[in-house]
């Protein structure tokens, strides 16, 4: 039998233990407001916050994959004089491209005017004054007729001769290559869905319907497809690649409910390659599966955002990004009053990401061993000092939180983080491929989804087609009209290089 004080002591350890207990909740419950707080912060952020990660104590030397492309303003040409057959250019804006036509409109004096108003002698040219103007007229519609001349024999009048006319694109369509190339240009390059480009052949007064459209998309895909394997084939060939994947919805996937969302992967090499490819794929699923089939053989480095299912590939160095690493400080920044967002750990944290992104500005345009080497002098102890930072940091900081986050994924992913600077082609971040991805998702809020499988598989080749043409400097109408009057009429097992992106001559 228990005495008084064992009795009170056994009393004691239970509220202790209990103490304890409802402590751990306490705590628990604590991280789960203040994560709870911050989903809600961030929630009215999207909604009605800015979407530039841009602070005021911050340069525009850090350009996120979400800023648009630098914006260039093609302005009229700068005024010319030409005098006794001197040409002086006055001060002005941009001047237009000079490969774009010129049609001159020539303003004269009237004849009552040729004549001096102080001798009367009469007036004789001395130059012109040059202003220019950009013109855009609404495209051209015609109907190419394809005429077969018939030739007999008068001799033995016995069979017909008829001349051959070049294979089209789509056998027995009305779409010709210069056709194709529009719709896919303003389809997968500006973003065009398919229903306002048949409202717009309509006021041509040509009725094609968007499952016309859409049945030639599928067709040109079909055509494109062996350039597209070569691309692939030369993709596996470069020592850097990037990576990125976004959402699709496909309503007819098969055994698949129509709101279960699949995925748009992309595949690109690295920002200074001189082949630069760019690859969608289409996969029903987010898993490692996937960019395993694709970069089977693959050897080298890729860089990527720090998805999960990139871990598994083998022969692979994976780079991380240190745009997202930013990005995650960012939205910490964000969540706090406007008093303490220049003075807490996040803004420490961007402002060193910050000076790493200062020296990559220096090194830009330097050879691959002198952008190492300034890496490994500059950039180095910066990142030894900034690891020391997070360390500390991560002692103290709740690690459920958005700041607590922000530093654990810098400290999961440092190895990665710091790979960068070993190889003077690499880039500091994966910006390249969300800027090549951003052209899908921007479509994907008109389109909205695929019907069929194939249809997505469609629209990943022609976006490949469109983006490479785009990153090889080429105008990707024009290169789509030349491989859609070439490739019919190549043989099925023809060599394709003279067609790459980097070889093709466009008249």
């Amino acid at each position: 039998m228990k005495t008084a004080p064992q009795t009170a002591h056994s009393e004691i350890e239970q509220l202790k233990a209990l103490l304890a207990e409802q402590a751990t909740k306490i705590s628990a419950q604590s991280s789960e407001i203040v994560w709870l707080k911050e989903q809600l912060g961030l929630s009215r952020i999207a909604q009605f916050g800015s979407s530039s990660e841009k602070h005021p104590a911050q340069d525009d030397l850090f350009n996120e994959a979400e800023t648009c492309e630098d914006i260039e303003v093609v302005a009229e040409k700068p005024a010319t004089e030409t005098i006794d057959g001197y040409e002086r250019k006055k001060p002005g804006r941009k001047s237009l491209p000079k490969d774009l036509p010129r049609e001159r409109i020539v303003h004269d004096l009237a004849d009552d005017d040729k004549t001096c108003d102080c001798c009367g002698t009469e007036l004789h040219p001395v130059g012109e004054e040059i202003s220019e103007q950009l013109d855009i007229v609404p495209a051209k519609v015609r109907v190419l007729q394809h005429v077969k001349l018939k030739y007999g024999c008068r001799g033995c009048e016995e069979g017909i001769t008829t001349a051959k006319a070049p294979k089209q694109p789509i056998p027995g369509s009305i779409a010709s290559p210069n056709t194709l190339a529009y719709v896919v240009t303003a389809k997968y390059c500006d973003a065009l869905p398919l229903y306002r480009q048949s409202v717009i052949f309509g006021r041509f007064g040509v009725e094609v319907s968007r499952s016309t459209l859409s049945h030639w998309m599928m067709k040109s895909a079909e055509l494109l497809k062996p350039l597209y394997q070569a691309m692939h084939r030369q993709l596996l060939t470069e020592s850097i690649l990037h990576a990125d994947e976004t959402t699709v919805q496909v309503l007819k996937e098969p055994d698949r409910a129509a709101q279960v969302k699949s995925y748009m992967w992309l595949y690109r090499t690295g920002e200074r390659s001189p082949h630069p490819v760019v690859l969608f794929e289409y996969q029903p699923g987010r898993g490692q599966c996937h960019p395993q089939q694709f970069l089977s053989g693959y050897s080298g480095y890729l860089q990527v955002d720090g998805y999960a299912a990139y871990n598994a590939l083998e022969n692979i160095a994976s780079v991380g990004c240190w745009a997202h690493a930013r990005r995650k400080f960012d939205e910490a920044v964000k969540l706090l009053p406007k008093a303490k967002q220049k003075t807490g750990k996040g803004m420490v944290a961007i402002n060193t990401i910050q000076k790493l992104y200062r020296i990559e500005k220096q090194i830009k345009n330097l050879d691959t061993n002198t952008r190492k080497t300034i890496r490994q002098e500059q950039a180095k102890p910066i990142l030894a000092g900034f690891k020391e930072w997070l360390e500390k940091a991560e002692a103290l900081g709740l690690p459920k939180s958005k700041m607590g986050t922000a530093i654990g994924y810098c400290l999961n992913q440092w190895p990665k983080l710091m790979r960068y600077i070993d190889d003077g082609d690499l880039a500091i971040d994966n910006n390249i491929a969300e800027r090549d991805i951003r052209p899908f998702t921007t479509g994907r809020k008109n389109w909205m989804f695929s019907q069929t499988p194939r249809g997505a598989n469609s629209s990943a080749i022609l976006y490949s087609l469109v983006l490479t043409a785009r990153a090889n400097n080429l105008n990707p109408y024009r290169y789509l009209a030349e491989l859609f009057r070439r490739l019919p009429n190549l043989p099925a097992d023809g060599d394709l290089s003279s067609l790459m992106p980097w070889n093709i001559t466009l008249d």
